[in-house]
This record gives C-alpha cells, sequence and structure tokens, in this order.
C-alpha cells in the first residue's frame, strides 16, 4: 500500500513534467494546455486526495482485521485454557486425594505458560500494529512533500505564463536568452551587446566578423499575442484566420523595422538577423507562413531560432579563428625558421657527442686490454711463474737495471 502511494505520487510528478515540457516545447496544443493547466492541475490533486482517503480507509480496514484476528487468537487460546481448567478440575475432583499437590503444581505451571504466551502474542500485536502506523505516517509524509511540490510547479507555470503575457517581460526574455547564447558560442571581442549605429538605432546584439562582412545585426523579437490567439479552443473558424493574417503581418512589420534599422550600407553587413526565442513560433512561421520567410529574405532578414541561432555562431566562431590562425601565418613562419637553426646546432653537437662517445669506447677497450694484461701479470706472480728475462711490455725498477 506504501508502494502504491509512492506510485500515485511519481505518476503526478511526471504528469506535471510532461505537462510543463509539452507547453515550452509543443507547437500548437502547448497553447490549449495553458488554459486547461489550472483544471488539470486541480483535478490531479483532487485525485491524489481521493487516493489518500481511500489509502487511509484501506489500512483502517486492514488494521481492524488485524485486530479482530488478534482477539479471535486470544480468545482461542482462553476457551482452550478453560477447557483445560475444566477437564483439570474433574480430574483433580476424581483424584484429589491421591494426586493433589501435584494436579496444583501441574496447573500453576500451565497457567503460568498460558499467560507468558498470551502477553507475548499481544506484544508481539501491538508492535506490529506500531510499525505499520509509522511506515503509514512516513508515507503519508512523503505524499504531502509530493503535493508542496506539485503546488510550487503550479504557481512556476502560471509564473511563466504571466511572464510570456507580458511585452515587455517577453522583450526581456528574449534579450537575456540572446546574450546568454551569445557569450556562450563567441569570444568576448567577436561581439557587442546593446550597439548603437550610427543612425542611432540600439540593436540587442552585433556580431564583428572579418571583412567583407563586417557587423552583423541581431534583434531579438517575440510576436506572441496573435499566436496564441491562433490555437484558443474557444475561438471560431473566422477569428481564427484573422489571428492568423495577423500574426503574419506582425512577422512583416518586425521584418521590416529589421531591414530598415539595422542594415546600413557602409556601416553593417548586408542582412541582419531576426531571432524568435521559441521554437513552437519559429516552427509555425517556416511550415505555414513560407510566403513571410521568403519576404524577409528578400528583404536580407534571416529568421532563425535558438538552435539555428547556434548553428549561426559557431559558424561565425570558425571563421573567425580562421581569420586569427592566418593573422598568425608570419609568426608560425619565424617560429619554424628559428627551430629549424636550433635543430641544426641540437645536430651538429649530436654528431660531436657521438665522436666523444666513440672515442671513449675505444680507449676503454684499450684500458680493458692493459687490465687484462695486468692480471694475468698479476696471476703468473702468484702461482711462482715468474720468466727469469721479463717481458718487454714490464717496466724495470731503476735498482734492477743496476743490477
Amino acid at each position: 500500500m506504501a508502494e502504491l502511494a509512492v506510485g500515485i505520487a511519481l505518476v503526478a510528478l511526471l504528469a506535471i513534467a510532461f505537462v510543463l515540457w509539452q507547453l515550452l516545447r509543443g507547437a500548437r496544443a502547448s497553447h490549449v494546455l495553458e488554459k486547461s493547466l489550472e483544471d488539470k492541475h486541480r483535478a490531479m490533486l483532487a485525485d491524489l486526495h481521493g487516493g489518500l482517503a481511500g489509502q487511509t480507509d484501506r489500512l483502517s480496514t486492514s488494521l481492524a482485521e488485524s485486530t479482530d484476528r488478534l482477539r479471535g487468537a486470544v480468545g482461542d487460546e482462553l476457551r482452550q485454557t478453560r477447557e483445560s481448567l475444566h477437564a483439570l478440575q474433574l480430574s483433580i475432583g476424581a483424584n484429589l486425594s491421591e494426586t493433589g499437590e501435584k494436579l496444583n503444581a501441574r496447573i500453576d505451571a500451565r497457567l503460568g505458560e498460558i499467560s507468558t504466551r498470551v502477553n507475548e502474542r499481544l506484544d508481539e500485536g501491538f508492535k506490529k500494529t506500531n510499525e505499520t502506523f509509522v511506515n503509514v505516517m512516513q508515507r503519508l509524509a512523503t505524499i504531502d512533500e509530493a503535493q508542496k511540490k506539485i503546488d510550487t510547479l503550479t504557481g512556476s507555470v502560471v509564473s511563466l505564463q504571466e511572464l510570456l503575457g507580458n511585452k515587455q517581460s517577453r522583450g526581456a526574455f528574449g534579450e537575456v536568452q540572446l546574450e546568454a547564447l551569445v557569450r556562450n558560442a563567441l569570444p568576448p571581442g567577436a561581439f557587442e551587446l546593446q550597439y548603437t549605429l550610427p543612425n542611432g538605432a540600439r540593436v540587442d546584439c552585433v556580431l564583428r566578423l572579418p571583412d567583407p562582412t563586417g557587423l552583423v545585426c541581431v534583434d531579438s523579437k517575440f510576436p506572441l499575442e496573435n499566436y496564441h490567439r491562433m490555437f484558443e479552443p474557444e475561438v471560431n473558424e473566422v477569428d481564427r484566420a484573422l489571428a492568423q493574417r495577423q500574426f503574419r503581418a506582425d512577422v512583416r512589420k518586425h521584418v521590416d523595422d529589421i531591414a530598415r534599422k539595422y542594415i546600413l550600407p557602409n556601416e553593417t553587413s548586408d542582412g541582419a538577423v531576426m531571432f524568435v526565442p521559441a521554437e513552437a513560433v519559429f516552427a509555425e512561421i517556416h511550415a505555414y507562413h513560407a510566403e513571410v520567410v521568403d519576404y524577409a529574405n528578400q528583404k536580407r532578414v534571416w529568421i532563425v531560432s535558438p538552435t539555428t541561432l547556434m548553428a549561426v555562431l559557431n559558424t561565425a566562431r570558425a571563421v573567425l579563428k580562421d581569420v586569427e590562425t592566418r593573422k598568425q601565418i608570419h609568426v608560425i613562419k619565424e617560429a619554424l625558421a628559428r627551430l629549424a637553426v636550433e635543430f641544426g646546432r641540437f645536430d651538429e653537437r649530436l654528431r660531436d657527442l657521438a665522436k666523444h662517445v666513440r672515442q671513449a669506447h675505444e680507449d676503454v677497450e684499450k684500458i680493458q686490454v692493459t687490465g687484462g694484461k695486468i692480471s694475468q701479470q698479476f696471476q703468473r706472480i702468484e702461482s711462482a711463474e715468474i720468466d727469469e728475462r721479463p717481458a718487454d711490455n714490464v717496466v724495470r725498477l731503476p735498482e734492477e737495471r743496476k743490477s
């Protein structure tokens, strides 16, 4: 039963996590879920409370059944005891004159054994009951903690809806996301945030790429109001079509603003980037509004999402790295020339060292030959085999020459 409670809590957490994922990553169904999310959470909490109530009833029933079984067992023991006492009394009445003292002793021993067994059974039953209640309280505490986490997630979802519902908050959200992506992909000198162009327009980010590309402006746009109305379940087909047209108009307006403000001859590159910080909105534009994408391409405005922007930034980083490598070619050549000179010196000194090693090896061999001859002479002296005439290579002392 405790495992069932944990399972219910885990299923509820998984359901909330799935709803959050669908809310942030889904395209069309995410906005339907936003409207019914609170009702679903309440329904899940009601189901969870219903499950807790059912589990409490089942635990109460189980405890009552265990108590009844314990009482029945104790009653059976007592009944057997009464029957045994009755039999003993009859036996005592028949043989009281002969075995009175022995029967009394047996009765006392029997009553002691029965009392001990009854106490042990009662202690064991109460111990198991207490353990069951402790486990139940621990599981209930776990379920309460899970319910608190569900409430916290619900509040986070509501806060996210409020954030995306405000136009200024959406703009700040897009700028923060753009800044994080650019900082993670490019070195500090390759970009600048909140850059002011010569015409006075301030763009969210510029990429400093090598010539002939130059400055590439990247601005964050988040057309969300009409996008939401396109997927509201209570909207009729006429209003839905109107919302679609208005959504296309919003995107075209953003494209026009970027082309007019951030593409300047002789100042910036001949194209700019429109960053849409939601993959769902980006997918809607490219999947169902191809004419808007074509219009943006004609205006030299490239619409990107967080994923596609990463690809653009990685390409820019590769270009910057290649340019820096080309700038350092002369330094590399100079370093290679110095290395060639040092290698020539190393080769010359290595040859000298090899010559010295060969000479030393020849000297060592000569020393070994001389040492061998000296050793042979010492052996001959020890064995008393000295020649009458010294060998030619033996140095004579001055006294020997005189004699």
